[in-house]
């Protein structure tokens, strides 16, 4: 892939994170997706790239939703495979809740899990742990594992579960086991990221949540340098076929971060839509202008990107609520 790719991805974001903070605590969560979606897509027909959506929001009968299999790009320039969440926290932004992101993984043609719209169980850390973990460990020996790689003891560490009923088990034993435990509601993508980020103080996500928000997190973890491992939760003989045809024929496999994402050239970028752990959120500074918080990092360089940028809405009608 192009250097230059990265920088234009950002722009994307940029314009899904910017039509969807309008609708921010409205309690509108359908016209907010729609709002990041449509930026979204006018502003990838920019993009020099022959993208296809391997991971979306629906299906080619869906609009206005990023269906998979659609064609995205000027068409010219490398040919890439495109995983999007126009807006990652349709209910967080609706209510107006931290951690809503704009996000985009990619990576070239054909090494992008192909992962259906069903559960998967995760598992993700930082750097030193990388190459430790096992989803099949039981969670206190992966606890272990993690205080000794972090060089923390064990009642410091700090494990990020979604707040869930099907978590409520696997809650009760990391308390009973001594580490901490951090709850969030929905957006699991900067969850698992902020593992691989010293300064959020997050050691290890555990949980199951959705396979494609999975795929777009394992771009950013590779681009981190930490490791995740996931496995897919089909419900039904119907899921099981679905998975099958994407080319998993054991649905139920364990799947390493470079099953995920495969090669060492991905890009993950992400705009905030509102403040959290991750990024700080859209703020409208008066006027038409806005400010926004992206960050943007590389697989293959190891580079990671923090992007302040203003905007002039005036210059942008397409963006502004009517």
């Amino acid at each position: 892939m192009e250097r230059e790719l990265a920088l234009e991805i950002v722009r994307v974001t940029e314009a899904a994170a910017l039509a969807s903070a309008h609708w921010m605590g409205r309690g509108k969560k359908n016209e907010a997706d729609d709002a990041a979606t449509s930026a979204m897509r006018s502003m990838f027909d920019s993009v020099n790239m022959a993208g296809t959506v391997v991971i979306g929001e629906g299906e080619l009968d869906e609009a206005p939703m990023l269906y998979i299999g659609e064609k995205l790009g000027t068409g010219n320039g490398p040919e890439v495979d495109i995983a999007v969440d126009p807006l990652e926290g349709t209910n967080i932004l609706a209510k107006g809740h931290a951690n809503a992101m704009a996000v985009i993984a990619i990576s070239d043609k054909g090494n992008l899990l192909h992962a259906p719209d069903m559960y998967m169980e995760k598992i993700a850390v930082g750097p030193r742990a990388a190459g430790k973990i096992s989803l099949d460990d039981p969670i206190e020996k992966t606890i272990d594992i993690i205080a000794e790689a972090n060089n923390k003891r064990v009642h410091d560490l700090t494990v990020i579960v979604q707040e869930r009923p099907r978590h409520e088990e696997i809650i009760e034993r990391i308390r009973e086991k001594g580490a901490r435990v951090k709850l969030f509601g929905d957006g699991d993508v900067g969850a698992v990221i902020a593992t691989a980020l010293p300064h959020t103080g997050i050691d290890l996500f555990v949980g199951t949540g959705g396979a494609p928000e999975g795929v777009i997190a394992a771009a950013a973890i590779k681009a981190l340098g930490g490791d995740m491992q996931a496995r897919l939760v089909p419900m039904n003989k119907e899921e099981e076929l679905r998975c099958m045809d994407m080319g998993l024929n054991n649905p139920r496999q364990l799947l390493t971060l470079n099953d995920l994402v495969k090669g060492d050239d991905a890009i993950f970028a992400a705009t905030g839509v509102t403040s959290g752990e991750l990024l700080e959120g859209v703020t409208f500074l008066g006027g038409d202008l806005v400010e926004t918080h992206s960050i943007v990092m590389r697989s293959k360089t190891k580079t990671v990107r923090h992007i302040k940028a203003h905007h002039h809405l005036g210059s942008k009608p397409n963006l502004i609520l009517v």
